[in-house]
């Protein structure tokens, strides 16, 4: 899917895919992320990757997380921090700019371009909103290149299934089987929940919702 795509919804504020009020399945499972774990460090580092301007970041933000975003749109960064009342600094990478306020970082430009030392150690992923965004070619090399770089953290996904016939995406069906060839070699993955999508997909389709736990192997 080409950049132009992306900017273009932001630049029109036609973002139909922003959930203003975060997402009750984050809340939900977050202890999955964020439960203490002899093995990891005390502070969790989450990475949201394609964030937009999710409210889930501050929720993520008010559980003592530190956050790292990752958006191709510089006007969906900018209303992020305005509505979380944050006035960040702006740096200059060769990779693009990076916004940043207290615990929370979020590189504007294009995901693939990250690199490991960029999101430095991250202790879990939170994906509600990459996976589905993105067509089916695009997926594989999503997933492996975030696996390079957060070096396969623990995973939770929240994605949709519904009749791709009946409405083109985005966001697009991401079904346990999707889900399963793209990271079955690398986690053990539990399905947590496949539930109705009430009022179905865009008010258009009906959809379940399904969540998903990733432990690396």
């Amino acid at each position: 899917m080409e950049h132009s795509f992306w900017h273009s919804k932001w630049q029109k504020n036609e973002i139909g895919f922003h959930e203003p009020k975060g997402n009750v399945l984050l809340v939900k499972y977050a202890s999955f992320l964020l439960c203490d774990d002899s093995s990891n460090s005390s502070l969790k580092r989450i990475f949201v990757p394609l964030c937009g301007k999710t409210r889930d970041i501050g929720w993520l933000l008010s559980q003592d997380c530190e956050v790292v975003g990752a958006e191709l749109s510089e006007v969906a960064v900018v209303q992020l921090f305005e509505e979380l009342g944050a006035k960040p600094t702006v740096t200059t990478t060769s990779n693009g700019k990076v916004y940043a306020k207290d615990g929370l970082t979020v590189y504007v430009g294009d995901i693939f371009k990250l690199t490991p030392s960029d999101l430095g150690d991250i202790t879990g992923v939170y994906d509600r909103a990459a996976l589905v965004a993105l067509p089916s070619p695009l997926r594989e090399q999503y997933a492996a290149h975030l696996m390079a770089i957060t070096q396969c953290a623990p995973q939770l996904i929240i994605s949709f299934e519904y009749d791709q016939n009946e409405m083109p995406g985005p966001p697009f069906s991401v079904n346990e089987k999707t889900v399963d060839s793209l990271y079955a070699g690398d986690y053990e993955i539990k399905r947590l929940e496949r539930s109705v999508l009430e009022g179905g997909l865009k008010g258009k389709v009906d959809a379940d919702n399904l969540v998903f736990a990733l432990n690396p192997i």
